[in-house]
């Protein structure tokens, strides 16, 4: 009688089957259908998937088939026993991974209801002007700086308005435009984009903004999982918030 050679079990998920050969084949090929049912990898071809029922199937076939004149280590069997506990418990761990992932990304998205209705300063230099509304912002200004001087223009790059800030001493210095054009009439509602430059031993330098935006809604970026915020200058990730008002 040919000896049935005992399975090998994958290093990750997964038990995979020798091909026993002579007539003993067709009983251990009948384990991957009786183990169908169980949880298994998508990721791994249909031949190589067995569940627990299925592995001891085959288990229990190989003792039957085996040569009484040779018979298989029985440590082979204890061996392939613990692999396929090992592969259960990982398997246990990574739903409950995954289960603490999902609850993490619902109190994720509670907290974040929190800044709905708030303005929220970061990075930026496109500014949504409501009718008869402003526009504030902040500045890190340079070290020696003199002066800072905000500009204000229009989707065509014309020219809005513009007007001076005293840098504070330390800290971001704090600006407001008016939302008014600089003959002093109401700018339309719309989009608009802001500059600022520094004066620094009489030279200028440009000076990235800051501009508060309010938070219209929340979402869970899909590749990132991170939480995002949807405001009226567009989306910005959380981690990009430097000031809540």
């Amino acid at each position: 009688m040919t000896p049935v050679m005992p399975i090998a079990i994958l290093p990750h998920a997964h038990a995979a089957t020798n091909n026993p050969s002579g007539s003993n084949s067709g009983a251990t090929g009948s384990g991957p259908a009786a183990g169908g049912s169980g949880a298994v990898s998508d990721s791994l071809p249909a031949n190589m998937q067995i569940s627990q029922a299925g592995f001891l199937q085959l288990i229990s076939t190989q003792m039957r088939s085996q040569n009484p004149l040779n018979p298989t280590d029985p440590t082979q069997f204890l061996a392939q026993i613990e692999g396929l506990s090992q592969v259960s418990s990982l398997q246990s761990i990574q739903a409950s991974m995954s289960g603490l992932a999902s609850g993490l990304q619902g109190a994720q998205l509670l907290s974040g209801t929190s800044l709905l209705g708030h303005s929220v300063l970061a990075a930026g230099d496109t500014a949504t002007l409501a009718a008869g509304g402003s526009v504030s912002g902040a500045v890190s200004a340079p070290t020696g700086a003199s002066g800072l001087a905000v500009s204000v223009t229009d989707a065509s790059g014309a020219l809005v308005d513009a007007f001076a800030v005293a840098p504070a001493a330390s800290g971001y210095t704090p600006f407001t435009w008016n939302g008014t054009t600089s003959q002093g009439a109401a700018a339309a509602a719309g989009q608009y984009f802001v500059q600022v430059t520094a004066a620094v031993g009489g030279a200028t330098q440009s000076v990235s903004p800051l501009l508060y935006s309010k938070v219209t809604s929340v979402t869970i970026d899909p590749s990132t999982q991170a939480l995002q915020l949807n405001t009226s200058n567009g989306t910005l990730p959380l981690s990009s918030v430097i000031n809540i008002q």
